[in-house]
């Protein structure tokens, strides 16, 4: 079953932030790696349960991406119902965990 990708605003701007801070629209080293990036998060319209809960909660899941040092994790939930899946954060593997659950 597919499942729709939706990007929150919250996870957009992490993306912009992303692109801006790694020079993307300047380094094509960068530019490939920011589209691979993508790529991950649009791979979980086949399989969204086959990465791991988070630590912050188990409504809440991880796509991790990337090589150290730079490891971002993807962090999303499930929607069964209307079978989508909602990107809610973006951000490097290295900082600390999400205070509070998205909403």
């Amino acid at each position: 079953m597919t499942y729709l990708v939706k990007v929150m605003p919250r996870a957009e701007r992490d993306l912009a932030a992303i692109y801006a801070s790694i020079h993307a629209e300047t380094s094509d080293g960068a530019w490939r790696w920011y589209l691979g990036l993508e790529r991950a998060i649009l791979t979980l319209e086949r399989s969204p349960q086959r990465c791991p809960v988070t630590p912050e909660s188990k409504r809440m899941r991880q796509l991790r991406y990337g090589n150290k040092p730079y490891v971002y994790r993807v962090i999303y939930r499930i929607l069964e119902r209307p079978k989508e899946v909602e990107i809610l954060h973006i951000r490097h593997g290295a900082r600390d965990r999400v205070r509070q659950e998205p909403r």
